[in-house]
C-alpha cells in the first residue's frame, strides 16, 4: 500500500536520517499541557472541592466528563476542522484547549502533523517523543499543579496553564508549517470513506483494551501499596512517580524500537503487562516486591501506544486525521470501560482485583495485534507501507 497523496505532499519530512524535525518536540509540549490538564483536577480535588462547597466525588466527575469530553469530541472537532490547515488547528484547539474537544483535536491533529514531519522512517519515534510528552504531565505537570494550588489557589494552577499555551501558541506558529494540499481540500465524506480499513479497527481495538487495563489497575495501585502491600503513605508518590518515569522511558524507547519492529513492540508490550499485573495481584502482600513491579509496569504498560497511533494514521490512508482522533476516543474509551469494571467489582475483589482484572483486560490487545501482525507478513512486500506491522 502506498502512501497517501496527503501523507507525501503535506509537511513533507524534514528530519535528517537519524533526526526528528523541530515540530515534534514542540509538539509534545503540547501533549504535556494536554494531559497536564486533564489529570491536574486529581491532584487539586479537595481544593477544588473546599472552593465549590462540593462532595469530593461531585468534584471528581469533572475527570469522568472530560474523559467523555475526549472521546466525543476528538473526532467531531476533526471534522469540524478538517479543511483547515493543520497549523490553524492547533492554534485553535491552544485557544480553547481547556475544554475536553479541543483536547482532543489537539492531539489528534498533533499525531498526524508529527508523522508527516518526521516520514515513514521515524513515524512511530516521532509518535512516541509526542507521546511522552503526556506521559511528562502525569509525572511532572500534576504535582506541579498540586504544588500551585497550595500555593496561590486551585485558579491560579489553571491560570498557569492558559499562560504556557501562550508561549506554546508561538512555538506553534513559529515551527508548524503552513501546509497546503490535499489534507485542507480533504471532504467529510471523503474522511468516512477512508475508514473501510479493517487494520485501522484492529488497532482501535488494541487502544481501547492496552490502555483500558493498564489505566484500571493503576487508579487502583495507590490503595493496594498502602491497604494490602503494607506501603508507607509516605512512600507511595514515590512509587507513583517511578511508574510515571517508567512510562515516560517506555514511551520513548517503544517509539524507537516500533519504527524498526511494530509488530513485535506491540505483541511483546502486552504480553509484558499481562504477566506484571499478574504478578502485582498475586504477590501484593509484600511491599519491595509490589513496589518494583509496579515501577517495571511503566515501562510496559503504555509504551506502544505511540506505535499504534502511527498505525492508525497509516491504515486510515486518505481519513488520517479522523484515524488519528479515533485513536484518542479509543483510549478514552478503554479507560472508562476498564475503571468502570473495576471500580463495580471491588467490593467483591477487593484492592488486588483491580490488577487481576486489568491483566485479563490488556490480554485481549493480544488478539487484533496478532491479527495486524500476521496481516502485514501476508501483504506483498512490494505493497507494504514502511509501518506495516510485522513482526520480521
Amino acid at each position: 500500500m502506498h502512501a497517501p497523496a496527503d501523507l507525501r505532499d503535506d509537511l513533507r519530512p524534514s528530519a535528517t536520517p537519524d533526526r526528528l524535525p523541530i515540530v515534534v518536540p514542540v509538539l509534545a509540549v503540547g501533549t504535556f499541557l494536554m494531559i497536564t490538564t486533564e489529570f491536574v483536577v486529581a491532584g487539586i480535588l479537595p481544593e477544588v472541592a473546599t472552593d465549590l462547597g462540593v462532595t469530593l466525588g461531585r468534584a471528581g466527575l469533572l475527570i469522568t466528563v472530560f474523559a467523555v469530553g475526549m472521546i466525543v469530541g476528538s473526532p467531531l472537532m476533526t471534522l469540524l476542522t478538517i479543511r483547515l490547515p493543520k497549523r490553524l488547528a492547533l492554534l485553535l484547539a491552544l485557544a480553547l484547549f481547556a475544554t475536553a474537544f479541543a483536547t482532543g483535536a489537539f492531539w489528534s491533529v498533533a499525531s498526524v502533523v508529527a508523522a508527516r514531519a518526521a516520514g515513514p522512517r521515524l513515524g512511530s519515534r516521532a509518535q512516541g517523543v509526542v507521546g511522552a510528552g503526556g506521559s511528562l504531565g502525569t509525572v511532572l505537570g500534576v504535582p506541579l499543579g498540586a504544588f500551585l494550588a497550595q500555593a496561590v489557589g486551585w485558579r491560579g494552577t489553571f491560570w498557569a496553564i492558559a499562560a504556557a499555551a501562550v508561549v506554546l501558541a508561538a512555538l506553534v506558529a513559529r515551527f508548524v508549517p503552513h501546509a497546503t494540499g490535499a489534507a485542507e481540500h480533504t471532504s467529510i465524506r471523503g474522511e468516512f470513506s477512508g475508514l473501510r480499513s479493517a487494520r485501522l479497527w484492529w488497532t482501535l481495538l488494541a487502544c481501547v483494551t492496552t490502555t483500558g487495563g493498564v489505566v484500571a489497575a493503576y487508579s487502583y495501585i495507590a490503595p493496594l501499596l498502602s491497604d494490602r502491600a503494607g506501603v508507607p503513605a509516605q512512600f507511595v508518590p514515590v512509587v507513583l512517580t517511578v511508574f510515571g518515569v517508567g512510562s515516560f522511558i517506555g514511551t520513548l524507547l517503544g517509539g524507537r524500537f516500533g519504527d524498526a519492529r511494530p509488530g513485535l513492540v506491540t505483541i511483546v508490550t502486552p504480553a509484558a503487562s499481562v504477566v506484571l499485573l499478574l504478578l502485582i495481584g498475586l504477590v501484593a502482600g509484600q511491599p519491595l516486591v509490589t513496589a518494583v513491579l509496579v515501577g517495571v509496569l511503566g515501562l510496559f504498560g503504555l509504551s506502544a501506544n505511540g506505535v499504534l497511533i502511527n498505525t492508525a494514521v497509516h491504515a486510515a490512508g486518505s481519513a488520517a486525521p479522523l484515524g488519528a482522533a479515533l485513536t484518542v476516543s479509543a483510549f478514552n474509551l478503554g479507560t472508562a470501560i476498564g475503571t468502570s469494571i473495576v471500580g463495580a467489582m471491588l467490593t467483591v475483589t477487593g484492592v488486588a482485583g483491580p490488577a487481576l482484572i486489568g491483566a485479563g483486560i490488556v490480554a485481549l490487545t493480544l488478539v487484533p495485534v496478532v491479527v495486524i501482525a500476521v496481516g502485514a507478513d501476508r501483504r506483498p512486500t512490494a505493497h507494504r507501507a514502511p509501518h506495516s506491522m510485522s513482526v520480521d
